[in-house]
């Protein structure tokens, strides 16, 4: 079963008008939650996430936070899905093919769910750096991922799990993920700026490090910064906390997840959702 709209229908009754702005220009936002024993991790934030790209873009959400709770976990439900995640998107409607917004036009909503085999984060992995050329208003998350798409398809063909961007010498962010490095039990991350998206997840270990005890910067730092630091990691809704262990064929710290990454991944997990929660 999908969401199309306002209803949940079978996936082989639903369409999508080949003039909607979504499919013709990217026009539009969308989430991807992840799902825990049934239960939705940081759905509110998701959900002002959404409504804050949506905003930015001048997309009016056709419903409510209440709206928007309600059919999410109605769709779980009929679905019966314990652990997955469900992806979300609003584009701004159809209309004939025309760049600026049009006046009439309501935003088509869909949303899926995919079930997981299994909730195992994945094992410690290689990135390869990248020239960071997107547009500059990463902030939002948009329909257009097409340099994301093209990084992480060429960190695939080279062998590496993730493509880190970089602005000149500036790390950003993963082409799905959020970058964190550790030195000297420091934790530095890029500040949530027009630069990266400030992932739901990346906020989670902000608190959890805070919690912790764990000393952190929100500021960007270098691609040599990160080669000398003691650990690095990725953060996303799909990958969790995920060591990686060799950046463009260097190797960072001792090889192996490091003790910071090995406190959070542990404290993030502490913070999932239960079904009895």
């Amino acid at each position: 079963m999908i969401l199309l709209n306002d209803e949940i229908i079978s996936k082989e009754n639903a369409s999508i008008n080949i003039e909607d702005r979504g499919y013709q220009f990217g026009d539009g936002v969308y989430e991807v939650i992840r799902i825990y024993d049934g239960c939705f991790f940081e759905l509110e934030g998701h959900f002002e996430r959404l409504v804050r790209s949506a905003k930015e873009i001048h997309i009016d959400l056709p419903f409510d936070q209440a709206t928007f709770t309600k059919k999410v976990n109605e769709l779980v439900e009929r679905n019966n899905v314990s652990n997955g995640h469900l992806y979300m998107q609003v584009s701004r409607g159809v209309a004939p093919r025309n760049h600026p917004f049009p006046s009439k036009a309501e935003p088509v909503v869909v949303a899926y769910t995919k079930e997981y085999e299994s909730n195992e984060t994945p094992p410690p992995g290689k990135a390869m750096f990248t020239e960071d050329i997107r547009w500059l208003r990463c902030d939002i998350k948009s329909l257009n991922l097409l340099g994301n798409v093209l990084a992480k398809e060429e960190s695939k063909k080279q062998g590496f799990d993730e493509a880190i961007f970089h602005r000149g010498e500036i790390v950003t962010e993963g082409s799905s993920t959020n970058v964190f490095m550790v030195k000297d039990s420091v934790l530095y991350t890029h500040p949530a700026n027009q630069f990266i998206l400030d992932g739901i997840t990346r906020r989670a270990i902000l608190r959890a490090a805070e919690d912790s005890g764990i000393t952190t910067v929100e500021k960007a730092f270098s691609k040599s910064q990160l080669l000398e630091s003691d650990e690095v990691f990725i953060s996303s809704t799909t990958q969790e906390v995920r060591p990686i262990i060799e950046v463009s064929g260097n190797q960072i710290g001792s090889g192996t997840m490091g003790d910071v990454t090995a406190l959070l991944q542990k404290e993030f997990k502490k913070r999932l959702p239960k079904a009895d929660s």
